[in-house]
């Protein structure tokens, strides 16, 4: 049975009322609508088609009905219209792009922050994985003696630190001669195959130097934050502002599993290849997040993808 234009008029009008007050829609409620001009009984029997066709549940008996994931597939797919940003929310984004924020990590934070504020949503940034990116530059600083900090900068602007134990012997000049040793060789090197060229290739050359460059090695593939997997994240009270969380217990359930992140990061991770996907509901893949929905873009540092943002509302479908 295909959806006629007074089954799409419904089901739509079901989906707005629901995304305002988050309590099942019945038909005297859209009888009331002077735009339809139908009586109850003839919107009962178009409901129970819809319920027939998966568009709409029916939580409790005698109740009004809920819209179905499929409806609100359909719903963003066909009906849904877009919209232009506001002069208002324009200024806002242009005031952040003039700022000058240091430091990668800074500038995903308050990205988040931005698209919060704009969208009164929940946002998510992931932070570049610098195992994705290319080295740039290497440096080794002495600190005390026995210690040197070894800085990678990659060129998605990561920069990541750690010490390191470096023989007694090994002075400031020398440690300056391996940083740009490796930085010249292994410019432009895929961080994921770094340590294992370093450690195939530099072996000879740094003969009396064996287990520094095993130590070496293993600390750039280990510094905190080489593997972590960073989300910045603005905007979680704003899921209690929606009615389906009037639910205490399960508005801490989802608070508890946003504030761990591993789930979030899975979520942004599985966005697919698209650069601008929306997953609904069941599609989300979790069964905490079954009654949320989620839009996610992937961002570019140059021409290489290096992370997803994305804005999350905590009830299934959007607000147009």
């Amino acid at each position: 049975m295909d959806l006629n234009p007074r089954k799409l008029r419904i089901l739509r009008a079901i989906v707005d009322e629901y995304i305002l007050s988050g309590a099942p829609v019945g038909s005297k409620v859209l009888s009331q609508n002077p735009s339809f001009k139908l009586s109850s009984a003839t919107i009962r029997n178009e409901m129970a088609d819809l319920e027939d066709l998966g568009y709409l549940e029916q939580p409790h008996t005698s109740a009004g009905r809920i819209p179905s994931d499929k409806a609100y597939r359909l719903y963003v797919n066909n009906m849904m219209q877009r919209s232009r940003l506001t002069e208002d929310e324009v200024k806002v984004m242009s005031a952040y792009c003039q700022n000058k924020v240091k430091g990668l990590d800074a500038v995903m934070r308050e990205t988040a922050n931005v698209l919060s504020s704009i969208t009164h949503y929940t946002a998510l940034v992931i932070m570049p994985e610098s195992s994705a990116n290319r080295l740039r530059h290497l440096q080794l600083v002495p600190l005390a003696e026995g210690y040197a900090l070894v800085v990678v900068v990659t060129d998605a602007g990561v920069a990541r630190d750690a010490v390191i134990h470096i023989p007694a012997d090994m002075g400031a000049d020398e440690l300056d001669r391996i940083s740009r040793m490796i930085s010249q060789r292994y410019f432009n090197c895929r961080m994921t195959e770094l340590g294992e060229r370093m450690t195939r290739e530099l072996n000879a050359e740094l003969l009396d130097r064996g287990a520094f460059l095993s130590d070496l090695v293993d600390t750039m593939e280990n510094a905190p934050g080489a593997n972590a997997h960073r989300i910045a994240l603005s905007g979680t009270n704003n899921m209690l502002d929606y009615p389906a969380y009037s639910d205490i217990d399960r508005a801490r359930q989802l608070l508890a599993a946003v504030e761990k992140k591993d789930s979030l990061y899975r979520l942004l991770k599985n966005a697919g290849p698209f650069e601008i996907s929306v997953r609904i509901g069941s599609e989300m893949g979790q069964d905490i997040f079954s009654d949320c929905s989620l839009v996610t873009a992937t961002y570019r540092i140059g021409s290489m993808p290096v992370g997803t943002m994305g804005v999350a509302r905590w009830c299934p479908c959007w607000t147009i």
